[in-house]
């Protein structure tokens, strides 16, 4: 490869390489609250002690109020005033809450791994089609039945068991992460990731469009469901599944924050610093994978966390440095995901609304502040 075509994945000569640091760095930082180096723990900790506030607040509200004491009553092993109010503490909302914590923190954390590795603020942890490979597996448990009296029995198996459809959706997002993976070790450019990312998704709603044309009533309502997402899916045996799938991939994420900040600056540069380009973008697709993959196959295709969020957290923190960035951004994502519970489930009026619709209320609005801060979209993907 010539270094006109090197220099061109980074849309500057290579020669010019040294002077990109700047502009990158302006970049990814978001114009914000611009903190000391002294000030920024101080603010992470206040997130903390936000997203602890808010994950009270999804123990206490709902279609039943149940005050907070009680609730910290049960968090330290003990029983409510009411038998109930322990049950719906324990076995309902418990799990809930940290299910959307965890499915946040990852969601926001492989957003920004998304960003940072293609270089794109619009890019999200779906990008390179895992969410699509999700739900092709659901959509193969769900509707792949012919015969209506056949259908509903799948149909009911399958939502009977919110574990059958993780485990459809893990294995759908596996194949195409496995399909990724092998890719990438044989593809130097990051926007041909991307592009081979988007085909995959194309691919395989079309399949999944294909198999609803021919599925009954009963099944496409069942995948429907789904693809509305849900935090409350995921049982405390199930948990044992999902929280450890969560850590081993925000641990892989943080061990690869150095190198983050070095793909800031583009593959050139990132290489004459002696990093291997090549490995550390399978330790991201890798982690990417894993996170979005996991919370996608237990949660349904949750949309706008992950690319909103991490506007936010450099918006608040004024850095590009992930060491930061990282714990910053799970943490709020962690809170958005928990204010997005608490909305959906309408406290005090036994309603729940469509999880994604409040996400995209939430993050719809801060993608457009992104757009238009940059005055011109082909400039921001861009730089």
């Amino acid at each position: 490869m010539s270094e006109h075509e090197t220099a061109g994945r980074l849309s500057v000569p290579v020669s010019q390489a040294s002077n990109r640091k700047p502009e990158a760095a302006r970049f990814y930082a978001e114009p914000g609250l611009r903190l000391g180096l002294g000030l920024r723990p101080v603010l992470l900790l206040g997130l903390l002690a936000v997203l602890g506030g808010m994950f009270l607040l999804n123990l206490t509200l709902g279609s039943i109020d149940i005050p907070t004491r009680e609730v910290i009553e049960v968090l330290l092993g003990g029983e409510a005033s009411k038998k109930s109010w322990t049950n719906i503490v324990y076995k309902w909302r418990l799990p809930k809450a940290i299910t959307a914590t965890l499915a946040g923190a990852a969601l926001a954390t492989s957003g920004l791994q998304m960003q940072t590795f293609f270089r794109n603020p619009l890019a999200g942890p779906f990008v390179l089609g895992i969410s699509s490979g999700a739900s092709l597996g659901v959509a193969l448990i769900v509707l792949s039945s012919g015969t209506a009296a056949t259908g509903t029995m799948l149909a009911s198996i399958a939502l009977g068991s919110s574990l059958s459809i993780a485990a459809a959706a893990s294995l759908g997002a596996g194949i195409v992460m496995g399909v990724v993976l092998l890719v990438a070790q044989r593809v130097e450019s990051t926007m041909t990731l991307l592009v081979l990312g988007l085909m995959i998704g194309y691919l395989t709603s079309s399949l999944v469009s294909l198999l609803l044309y021919f599925s009954i009533a009963e099944q496409i309502q069942a995948y429907i469901n789904w693809t509305f997402g849900s935090f409350a899916s995921v049982s405390w045996q199930e948990m044992e599944i999902f929280a450890p799938a969560i850590a081993g991939g925000m641990m892989l994420a943080l061990a690869i924050s150095k190198p983050l900040n070095a793909l800031l600056l583009g593959e050139t540069y990132a290489r004459s610093m002696g990093l291997n380009v090549n490995r550390t973008r399978l330790a991201i697709i890798a982690s990417t994978a894993i996170l979005a993959g996991t919370v996608t196959a237990f949660c349904g295709p949750i949309a706008f966390i992950g690319i909103a969020v991490p506007h936010l957290s450099r918006m608040l923190f004024g850095t590009s440095d992930h060491r930061l960035l990282i714990p910053a951004t799970a943490i709020l994502g962690g809170i958005v995901a928990l204010t997005a519970l608490l909305i959906a489930g309408m406290p005090g009026s036994g309603l729940v609304l469509p999880l994604n619709a409040v996400t995209a209320l939430i993050g719809a609005p801060v993608v457009m502040w992104v757009v238009l801060r940059r005055g011109n979209l082909h400039k921001g993907l861009a730089r």
